[in-house]
């Protein structure tokens, strides 16, 4: 058994064996390899009772069987043991036991149990391991602390300067499922002391992890396959996000490499697990800018025990099932002005331009008699609906039933006595069916968007004061459409049928919304989002300095408007965890053109020789791009080429010569595939350990604008973790050189 101490300044100490772990003793590694043990075992026997649960035993009823199943099915599910993924990995000494004696932090509180039941300690109250999961033995005892417990909330914020109550912050090492490694760091007593924040001592927060060797060899792991939890790394500003409360909506401006991808994620698990029964009943979505984005995330949550939250796209979100789905594309100045919040003021028109007022008055027979309601009477009750602006599918429920309610005033003036079945057979009868055809027809919102977009009269006449002259001529399709199925609709297009939609009938809204990579929605796409999430909460994650649609968001303050999150906190991550120093340093030289106001990204990392520019001969271009990937691939972990669109095909070739297979964007990679080719306008939110940028002039040249092109680049320049090698034969964008 070997010691080492941190190179950096640190009060923490690493004990790591090579061999085989020795039986018994006082080694303190053979210990916690003893309770690992022990706690697999446990999670075994957690899973083998719920297999043995006999559902007939519990209930006769086959509906509430199936539901039982269900949760069950679910919790064996959950239980699984994941031979590579650590069961644990940090644990907590208390400096007295929880739930009695002084609290110096004041904040460890009581340590709730994976369902918020009774408070939970081990034999002595005061030693916890934090792990993804709570397992327990079979006397009830806990083994494991889930990491979403607030007795576990000290593992990420506690420092010597606010120890919160603890002696003693270890973190475990692995290889695969092994524990190989140890690190303890004393947070009171001698060999405690208080630093910046970062452990070099310059007070500016980003020299280092708050943590040591382990968790920065952590961060630094080199990765193959999809994107990972990092529930083991997460720092105290990360923290701060994931348990902020449910009732508030909240934003993150990230730099690259901050985490706020994967921060959004485990607030979602955070949030059901302190929030479950609420949630189950609300339901939560996280919504990613494309299938690539989320084929990389998909398995964060379920890693973490969550296998039933949904993820989509926007795209995704408002194509309705049996509807219009897109097949066209916009101009971008036709797709901004579809995207202006102004559109939904127009669909507001557009809905209601088919109500009229009644020109004669409404006669209903029963009977004997004839009851009349007078035209203007009728018009009142029109003009009232129209003025109470709720829903267009409401009002026109409504509006048969209030005619009915005139006709029943009527017939109690004439001394009879009718009741609700009478009012009921009114409002069925055909003269009010009829006369409610006629003043409020009913609105088909895939259709009502057809005629905006066919019949260049129609927005013409709802324009007036909203639209200019030239904005209502660019707003029609080429040549128009002749039906809903054959039309050329445009995912812009859609987010308009959506707003149709609810127009006419409310969206249901959920409890919880996570919309990443926000910055490039238009102000019709956020209305979309807050949408589902009306009477909920919604956590907002992007990078202004990221956006490269021709619309995207100018301020978050702007953005939380058009979701209807006026209220939102802001909070601004500007740590890297993931991007060397030396790579977010020279992307960050385009932010005075791409970002004016905003702050530049730190990092933790110094990666000295992780960035290397190449120019060569433009005849030379694809061999050079294809020798440094194989250099990348010489080194561990995934490698990302990526190139501008109209580059992919020559690439390609020239990869499939060389030997290569180039996975896609998005594609999982594996220890025998590791190399993808990716366009740089699917690149946003995914990773590589090592990238290989091709051309950034065809970058920039790529895109409608050149701030948009710059910002292009500035995502491209960011997807590395460990190295990024640029080869071109052009110059370089001015901001760069």
């Amino acid at each position: 058994m070997s010691a080492t101490a941190d190179p950096r300044p640190s009060t923490t100490t690493t004990t790591t064996i090579p061999g085989p772990p020795p039986d018994g003793g006082s080694d303190p590694l053979a210990t916690e390899r003893a309770h690992l043990a022990d706690s697999r075992a446990a999670l075994r026997a957690m899973r083998a009772d719920a297999e043995a649960l006999n559902i007939s035993d519990v209930s006769a009823n086959r509906v509430t069987a199936e539901v039982l199943r269900g949760d069950v099915e679910r919790r064996i599910a959950a239980l699984a043991d994941l031979a590579d993924t650590p069961l644990f990995f940090g644990r907590l000494d208390y400096i007295h036991p929880v739930g009695s004696g002084p609290d110096p932090g004041g904040t460890a509180g009581s340590a709730a149990g994976e369902d918020g039941g009774p408070t939970v300690r081990d034999d002595t109250g005061r030693r916890f391991h934090i792990g993804r999961r709570h397992v327990h033995d079979a006397q009830g005892d806990p083994m494991v602390i889930d990491w979403r417990a607030p007795i576990s909330q000290p593992f990420y914020r506690a420092s010597p300067a606010d120890p919160q109550g603890v002696a003693l912050r270890r973190r475990f090492g692995y290889e695969g499922g092994e524990l190989t490694a140890l690190e303890d760091e004393p947070l009171t007593g001698p060999g405690a002391r208080s630093t910046d924040g970062d452990g070099d001592g310059d007070g500016d927060g980003s020299g280092t992890v708050t943590g040591g060797n382990l968790l920065l060899r952590e961060i630094e792991r080199p990765r193959v396959g999809p994107m990972r939890d990092i529930v083991a790394t997460i720092q105290p500003e990360q923290d701060e996000i994931v348990r902020a409360p449910l009732r508030g909506s909240l934003c993150v401006q990230g730099a690259p490499g901050t985490g706020k991808t994967a921060v959004g994620l485990h607030r979602v698990a955070y949030l059901l697990y302190a929030h479950r029964e609420r949630l189950a009943r609300s339901g939560t979505l996280v919504i990613g800018p494309n299938r690539s984005f989320l084929r990389y995330i998909e398995q964060v949550l379920p890693a973490l025990g969550e296998l039933e939250v949904r993820q989509t796209t926007v795209d995704a979100l408002v194509t309705a099932p049996g509807g219009p789905e897109a097949r066209g594309t916009d101009d971008p100045a036709v797709a901004r002005l579809k995207g202006d919040a102004r559109m939904a003021e127009l669909l507001r028109r557009a809905v209601r331009s088919g109500v009229r007022m009644p020109d004669e008055a409404l006669e209903v027979p029963r009977g004997a008699r004839r009851w009349r309601v007078p035209a203007h009477e009728v018009a009142e009750i029109v003009r009232e609906l129209l003025e109470r602006d709720i829903r267009y599918g409401a009002a026109l429920e409504a509006l048969p039933q209030r005619l009915a309610h005139a006709v029943l005033v009527r017939m109690e003036r004439a001394g009879e006595a009718p009741d609700d079945r009478v009012q009921a057979t009114v409002a069925r009868s055909a003269p009010v069916k009829a006369m409610v055809r006629r003043l409020w027809p009913v609105v088909d919102p895939a259709k009502l968007v057809l005629r905006l977009l066919s019949d260049p009269g129609f927005p013409a006449a709802l324009a007036e004061g909203l639209l200019t002259p030239e904005e209502v001529e660019l707003l029609p399709w080429p040549r128009p459409a002749r039906g809903v199925r054959s039309a050329p609709w445009s995912p812009a297009d859609l987010v308009l049928v959506d707003e149709a939609r609810d127009l006419v009938e409310r969206t249901p809204s959920l409890g919880h919304v996570v919309l990443d990579e926000a910055q490039d929605l238009s102000p019709m796409q956020y209305r979309a989002v807050g949408r589902r999430c009306s009477t909920g909460s919604v956590t907002v994650l992007g990078d202004l300095a990221q956006g490269t649609t021709p619309w995207a968001t100018g301020t978050w303050a702007e953005a939380m408007g058009h979701l209807g999150k006026s209220e939102a906190a802001v909070a601004e991550l500007t740590r890297g965890f993931r991007v060397p120093r030396e790579i977010i340093a020279y992307a960050s030289r385009l932010l005075p053109v791409i970002a004016p106001g905003l702050a530049e990204a730190g990092s933790v990392r110094h990666s000295p020789g992780s960035l290397r520019v190449r120019r060569v001969p433009g005849g030379e271009l694809d061999a050079a791009v294809v020798a440094a990937c194989g250099e990348a691939l010489a080194r561990e972990g995934s490698v990302g080429l990526i190139a501008a669109d109209t580059r992919l095909p020559a690439l390609r070739a020239a990869l499939v010569a060389a030997g290569h297979d180039p996975l896609g964007p998005g594609d999982e990679t594996s220890a025998g595939r590791r190399l993808a080719l990716v366009a740089a306008s699917l690149v946003k939110g995914l990773e590589y350990d090592h990238v290989v940028l091709d051309e950034p002039a065809a970058v920039v040249g790529a895109e409608p604008d050149e701030r948009t092109g710059l910002r292009r680049l500035y995502v491209a320049l960011t997807r590395a973790v460990s190295g990024l090698t640029v080869v071109h034969h052009n110059p370089l964008p001015a901001a760069l050189t």
